[in-house]
């Protein structure tokens, strides 16, 4: 019989006796499907949910949170499935909704990662070079590691990874204390150079929680987001509204997948508290206002923690936005796989800026975006020459993309320089609690 800690077990007795309510309908609005979840109030738990929406597929269009200041609240999501259609199986969104929320997800829970059994993770962190993934991923594989799953983000000139181990030869993680040391220190020497030091961590597989979430997390605490010498292309307001006790953010951007659920997570993360919010999509734009107040109660106090705030959204929004493109990998998985793909982009002068690995059940299927040395578009007959020598049956150009309202065409600066940015009030403008947003899909 598993046991839990004392805490565990008082968080399962609240979340039993506040069970969040969860909605799901298709036949209210014409275009979308609407998500509710009422609540008790929960810090992260708007978090929860978002990651919940963002882990089925799904692309938030429009929606707000309303809350009484108090102990409920409710959260109204419009999304649609990828290609801005009604979602087609309610009922398996308003399951995985129903689990996400429900009274034994316990923190323990690995939500968005693989199954934690019988793995060791790894959590890497450093300057970020060309072939440097490549390095990587040769050094498991002469160690005898099966890189089983993996996600790694670069952005400011660092990286982020976390990676899924095993032993090549039992399967079994990899808990050998000698062991261990050597492949940390066979990892740091190839994280070596920058100003900062680069670091490996052997962690619980059960600890790494949401991915996503975990990435934002090592970056932010790599300090990414304060030395970042580049203009943001995303434009982020904080204003203060001194007679309601609220800080109010803004965020004005390109929209795409997975946008509400990295906000939401670095505003979590700083510990902000979300009373009030709506998000909404026009075209490929995206406008978001979120009501706020520090975990004590109290609003942002100073221009240092302002500035802050806004340097850390716009690096958890512009860390996402991939660069380069996108290549899908599909093969019968096999011992140094990784080691030898990401070496055929490091021979062809390719630099992976993300990377997705997913194994199940002995097939690799893996997400690579890619551009040159220098951070420029790759060249197209670079690309085919790594295809024809990868398998043009096994790897090909992802030319698939999200439609109109999650597209990568246009100018990403242009709409993120300032314009569009809601004024202090819209969202009360806005009737935030007005029923009748709920039945409203213009």
């Amino acid at each position: 019989m598993e046991r839990y800690h004392p805490s565990e077990v008082y968080e399962l007795f609240v979340r039993h006796m506040n069970t969040p309510r969860v909605v799901v309908d298709s036949g209210v609005c014409a275009t979308a499907t609407l998500v509710q979840v009422h609540s008790a109030r929960k810090h992260g738990m708007l978090l929860e949910a978002v990651a919940a929406l963002s882990e089925h597929g799904v692309c938030v269009r429009k929606g707000y949170i309303s809350s009484d200041d108090g102990r409920w609240f409710m959260d109204v999501f419009h999304v649609t499935d990828a290609a801005g259609r009604k979602v087609a199986d309610a009922d398996a969104l308003l399951a995985r909704l129903e689990s996400s929320l429900s009274a034994e997800a316990l923190p323990r829970a690995a939500a968005g990662g693989p199954a934690a059994e019988g793995l060791t993770l790894l959590e890497l962190v450093g300057a970020d070079r060309p072939g440097l993934l490549s390095e990587v991923f040769a050094v498991l594989h002469d160690l005898r590691c099966n890189t089983v799953e993996a996600r790694a983000w670069t952005h400011g000139g660092r990286v982020a990874a976390l990676v899924f181990v095993r032993d090549e030869e039992t399967g079994a993680p990899i808990d050998d204390a000698a062991r261990v040391r050597r492949i940390e220190s066979r990892l740091r020497h190839v994280l070596r150079g920058g100003a900062r030091c680069a670091r490996t961590v052997l962690a619980d597989p059960s600890a790494a929680g949401n991915l996503d979430r975990r990435l934002h997390q090592l970056l932010k605490e790599d300090g990414e987001a304060d030395s970042r010498g580049a203009a943001p292309m995303t434009a982020v307001a904080v204003q203060d509204w001194g007679e309601r006790g609220y800080s109010v953010v803004t965020v004005s951007c390109r929209d795409r997948p997975k946008l509400l659920f990295d906000v939401v997570c670095t505003l979590t993360d700083l510990d902000y508290v979300v009373y009030h919010g709506t998000f909404d999509t026009d075209g490929d734009h995206a406008q978001q206002e979120f009501y706020i107040r520090r975990s004590d109660g109290r609003p942002i106090s100073s221009e240092a923690e302002r500035q802050h705030v806004i340097r850390c959204l716009q690096a958890a929004i512009e860390r996402r936005a991939s660069e380069g493109v996108r290549l899908e990998l599909r093969i019968s998985d096999r011992r140094g796989l990784l080691a030898y793909v990401t070496r055929v982009f490091r021979e062809n002068g390719l630099s992976v800026t993300h990377a997705e690995i997913t194994t199940r059940d002995d097939m690799a299927m893996n997400v690579f975006h890619v551009t040159d040395v220098a951070g420029r578009p790759a060249d197209p007959k670079t690309i085919d020459e790594v295809i024809q020598r990868i398998g043009t049956e096994s790897l090909r150009v992802d030319e698939e993309r999200w439609p109109r309202l999650c597209s990568a065409e246009g100018d990403a600066a242009g709409r993120g320089g300032g314009g569009g940015l809601f004024s202090l009030g819209s969202l009360v403008k806005k009737n935030l609690f007005s029923l009748g947003l709920i039945r409203s899909c213009s």
